[in-house]
């Protein structure tokens, strides 16, 4: 589109005029910003910078000075500027998160075991796994009573048994439970 037909249509309709501008060099100035940000920001700063790159060519665009060639050049120029400005924005933003958290190390406690923690947190997942592969309702009946606290009676509103059909449950699917977990090499 050339600044002549541009501004012709915004005589007629502002609206108008925006919207075939939009319409013909959305794909344009998204590749543009796309290539700029993927490295660093997140699809919705990608998509918050393409509109403020059309706002921008909106608002700031002189209709009064003719220009007669392609917009298209105008547009580039605008849009990467628009993404440097967010890329250095995005940049400078991560850098004082990094600081911080740079600063937020020397907090940690030096006699904490990470090893100890990692470990703890493996086997967390495993047990969690097994119990699982208990299936309905004895994982429910196990994660309630051991992780939860409740009581049979409490378990049996739960998964519509009695208290008594709960207890049992329980100690066969502990026994399951510790079968499976002996065969991956875990004792409780």
């Amino acid at each position: 589109m050339t600044g002549e037909k541009y501004c012709s249509l915004y005589k007629k309709s502002p609206d108008i005029a925006f919207r075939a501008i939009f319409d013909e060099y959305l794909n344009y100035v998204y590749t543009i910003i796309y290539n700029k940000l993927r490295s660093c920001g997140t699809a919705e700063d990608i998509e918050e910078c393409v509109g403020d790159t059309f706002a921008d060519i909106y608002m700031k665009y002189d209709t009064e000075n003719v220009f007669s060639g392609e917009l298209k050049s105008y547009i580039g120029t605008v849009a990467k500027r628009k993404a440097i400005n967010r890329y250095h924005s995005i940049m400078s933003e991560k850098r004082h998160i990094a600081d911080m958290e740079e600063e937020n190390m020397s907090l940690i406690a030096s006699d904490s075991d990470m090893e100890k923690d990692s470990d703890m947190s493996e086997l967390r997942n495993i047990m969690l796994c097994k119990i699982n592969e208990l299936g309905e309702p004895d994982s429910t009946i196990i994660i309630q009573k051991f992780y939860y606290n409740r009581s049979s009676s409490e378990i049996a509103e739960i998964v519509s048994m009695s208290a008594a059909n709960v207890r049992m449950r329980c100690k066969r699917a502990m026994t399951r439970l510790r079968s499976m977990l002996e065969a991956v090499g875990i004792t409780i």
